[in-house]
């Protein structure tokens, strides 16, 4: 189990991460979901114990995990820009990281790299962005860790070799002890994988749940205008906090500007929070409330 104990971060004046608490399960994969900006990359570099929280601390499997090379050796962490020393191919990284991992799994591997149709011995420079993608994942599969922690690791990579990879976790998490936590600014890219979700926002947790059971209480609402003029302060509702406004998390939105309608789609936790929200956005009337 990873526990995040009240951590916090900050780089000059900017305050990535803010008194977050969070636990994440074994045996389960894990959406960390936040727009760009909103602390994922820091708190994943946290928990993998690359950087020290300023305040509280991280837990793997009740131990420190910063400075901690015994925990780090379960950890596995794939960055968003990925990093590969400069005339590297997939056998010489393989090799690199043998020596780190100690239950690294070279059969697996090669069998990764025979499924993904990666050749070893060309240089990782002239690999395309899905491709490094690709064998970054398998690296991390390949490494035997008990935790993956992976940076928005479906951008770049197409539908079919994305669903491949989801595939791969869901295979390991059946087969031996393993977690990936998986970090990203797409919800859609997570709900058909994901067993619990936790939204990150300008540095904060707003909530950590099961995923059905936030499907459960998303409601997709249908509104009226009481001024089209006033479509532009809605249109930028998704740059708002809603929380605390409506005890909501924004979604999505679609404007059509030939009907005059406007439509929401928000995670709401009580059923007055769509009220409220219409008032506050001075909408006349909401049309369709799904979900309750």
């Amino acid at each position: 189990m990873i526990e995040i104990r009240n951590c916090s971060k900050a780089f000059g004046e900017i305050h990535a991460i803010d008194h977050v608490l969070m636990e994440i399960g074994e045996r389960q994969i894990f959406g960390l979901v936040g727009t760009n900006g909103a602390g994922k990359s820091t708190l994943l570099r946290m928990a993998a114990g690359v950087i020290k929280p300023d305040e509280g601390e991280i837990l793997v499997d009740q131990e420190p995990v910063y400075e901690n090379e015994k925990i780090k050796q379960q950890i596995f962490y794939i960055s968003d820009g990925g990093y590969f020393p400069q005339g590297y191919t997939a056998a010489d990284l393989k090799d690199f990281y043998r020596e780190y991992y100690p239950d690294f799994m070279t059969d697996r591997y090669s069998k990764l790299m025979d499924q993904f149709h990666l050749d070893e011995k060309r240089r990782i420079s002239s690999y395309s962005k899905g491709m490094k993608k690709q064998l970054l994942v398998i690296m991390g599969i390949s490494a035997g860790t008990k935790y993956l922690l992976c940076d928005e690791t479906f951008d770049g990579l197409d539908p079919v070799m994305r669903q491949a990879v989801k595939s791969l976790f869901v295979s390991e998490i059946m087969n031996r002890d393993f977690t990936p936590v998986i970090a990203s600014h797409n919800m859609r890219e997570l709900e058909d994988v994901c067993d619990h979700v936790g939204f990150l926002h300008k540095g904060g947790i707003l909530l950590s749940r099961e995923l059905e059971d936030m499907k459960f209480h998303i409601h997709k609402i249908q509104c009226v205008l009481a001024d089209f003029l006033h479509i532009r302060r809605i249109t930028d509702i998704k740059h708002r906090d809603l929380y605390p406004v409506c005890n909501a998390i924004f979604i999505g939105i679609h404007t059509d500007s030939k009907k005059q309608v406007i439509t929401v789609k928000m995670q709401v936790f009580r059923k007055a929070g769509n009220f409220q929200l219409a008032k506050d956005l001075r909408i006349l009337r909401i049309g369709k409330v799904y979900g309750e």
